[in-house]
């Protein structure tokens, strides 16, 4: 008997452009996006997606790098599929980086092409001149704001004019395909707070099959109305912009998270998901607009969600989805799936349980806990091993980087760097960074455990601790506190309060106040500088 063999008949390459082509031609006439006063169709939105991708192949070979300095406006959605459309590779800027920062990306990426949006000129003023390679700056308008003033000589052609050239292009047919799944749709760069920031490579499969993981644990439909507080730029939107597009939902750009913006949008939009750090989740829980609410779904990571946040969300009817993952594993990886038992627990129980990270989502495998021999460590959500992941869903690798792909890969799987617990349901629970683990008098203190009891304050809104040197035992951990609008609370009041929640060698010898928590762009506490501080 002989065997199996791939054809046409069989196989096609996986690739999230197919969720675009499907969906303009199934739903031509539902609302794809909605951006201030503009809307679009996925009939529109398919045509602008084609228009760009033909420009482009002008001026691209195959394998090319575009990049796209955006906030979250249609021309970034756009973006993730008209790039691969053309057969280039997407870089999706992050705008809240300085100059220096963008060039050193623009260089190592190779990209020919910067799209910019007009308020973000500024950021890349000496750019062409730092990277050579960098042949085309197109600036982006957007009319949901005051036109800024674009320093000259900076831009070289307008997003409007480039876009035109579609008119006198070649109408060869374009492919809403690919003939390599495996061929890298876009480059991620890491944040970069313990080194250059590495550019991260996803395939369409990878992309694929992320997508669809999200559209299920998301449970997006052609009636979803997805709200875009979560950066483009952050991992792809976690991979968003090709599953709502899949599941022929309605796509809200917003181009700055504001509580006011984003509860405007509940009210009159009808949002039904968003996506974001527990920053966002803070937001909305506090905005003074805040009301109960039919039907809304937040999927969050970046970090550990408080419970008591999660708790002040459920008790005006919004669900909170914990989700964990990185950008090396295109975004989410493990999900908290809801167990029926949870609903007997009090608030606060529930709440504890649904900040955990969970398992491995349905494109994913189970992540797993081990210690320096690769051994998974007990089930006993005590003893503390480093996450590793491997799957469809986990990078191709470093772009031009093959030493830190090989150490990030080594033992077959990939290396989080993130240390956790699992519990003997099998759900993983994130305890810490390796370097962020406070290590007293020989004791693991979990910066994460310990924040999560102060929360529990009343007058706290937000909290970050950091180990800080000691004469006697080696670290103690040190809190910089966030209080809420209108409270107050004292340092020993604090820890009082936390000693009746954790063991007392964990509580913070020293508490500060200070005004903000320096963040990352994607709402990642930045403790390297907290430990520098005084």
């Amino acid at each position: 008997m002989s065997g199996p063999t791939l054809s046409t008949a069989n196989y096609t390459p996986l690739s999230p452009l197919r969720f675009l082509e499907r969906s303009a031609s199934v739903f031509p006439d539902r609302v794809a996006v909605v951006h201030g006063d503009r809307r679009y169709s996925y009939r529109e939105f398919g045509g602008e997606v084609e228009r760009l991708a033909r420009v482009l192949r002008r001026w691209i070979e195959p394998g090319d790098r575009v990049a796209f300095l955006c906030p979250n406006t249609p021309e970034m959605l756009f973006a993730h599929f008209a790039v691969p459309l053309a057969g280039g590779i997407l870089v999706a800027l992050n705008w809240r980086l300085a100059g220096r920062e963008l060039e050193y990306i623009l260089e190592h990426s190779g990209a020919s092409l910067l799209f910019v949006d007009s308020e973000l000129v500024g950021s890349v003023a000496g750019t062409r001149d730092a990277v050579p390679g960098l042949r085309e700056v197109i600036e982006i308008p957007d009319s949901t704001i005051e036109p800024p003033v674009v320093p000259d000589g900076i831009v070289t052609a307008q997003y409007a004019d480039f876009l035109a050239e579609a008119d006198t292009v070649d109408d060869a047919p374009v492919h809403w395909g690919v003939d390599d799944e495996q061929q890298v749709i876009a480059i991620n760069y890491t944040s970069g707070t313990t080194g250059k920031p590495k550019g991260v490579m996803y395939t369409h499969r990878g992309a694929y099959l992320n997508s669809l993981g999200e559209t299920f644990h998301n449970g997006f439909t052609g009636s979803t109305k997805y709200l875009w507080t979560l950066p483009m730029f952050h991992c792809n939107g976690w991979c968003t912009p090709w599953a709502v597009t899949q599941a022929a939902g309605t796509h809200i750009c917003l181009r700055a998270v504001s509580g006011d913006a984003i509860w405007d949008a509940i009210d009159t939009l009808g949002v039904t998901n968003l996506c974001g750090a527990p920053t966002v989740c803070s937001t909305i829980a506090e905005a003074p607009q805040a009301h109960p609410v039919d039907a809304l779904r937040i999927t969050t990571a970046a970090a550990p969600p408080s419970p008591t946040v999660i708790a002040q969300l459920e008790a005006i009817g919004i669900s909170v989805v914990h989700v964990y993952g990185l950008t090396e594993v295109y975004g989410p990886y493990t999900i908290c799936e809801y167990q029926d038992a949870w609903s007997e627990r009090t608030a606060e129980e529930r709440a504890a349980l649904l900040s955990r990270q969970g398992v491995g989502m349905v494109q994913a495998e189970n992540a797993r806990v081990v210690d320096a021999n690769m051994d998974d460590v007990p089930a006993d959500g005590e003893t503390m091993g480093e996450i590793v992941l491997r799957g469809n869903n986990v990078m191709l690798g470093y772009y031009r980087n093959p030493e830190a792909t090989a150490k990030a890969f080594a033992g077959g799987w990939f290396h989080t760097g993130d240390l956790g617990v699992i519990h003997p349901d099998g759900y993983i629970q994130l305890k810490d960074r390796a370097k962020d683990i406070v290590i007293s008098g020989g004791e693991n203190i979990s910066t994460i455990e310990v924040e999560q009891a102060m929360m529990t304050h009343p007058a706290v809104r937000d909290v970050a601790v950091v180990g800080v040197p000691h004469p006697k035992w080696g670290e103690r951990p040190k809190a910089f506190v966030i209080v809420r609008t209108g409270a107050t609370v004292t340092a020993d009041e604090l820890i009082a309060h936390t000693r009746g929640r954790i063991a007392k060698f964990k509580v913070p010898d020293e508490i500060v106040f200070p005004i903000e928590l320096p963040r990352s762009s994607t709402g990642k506490v930045l403790k390297f500088e907290l430990r520098g501080s005084r």
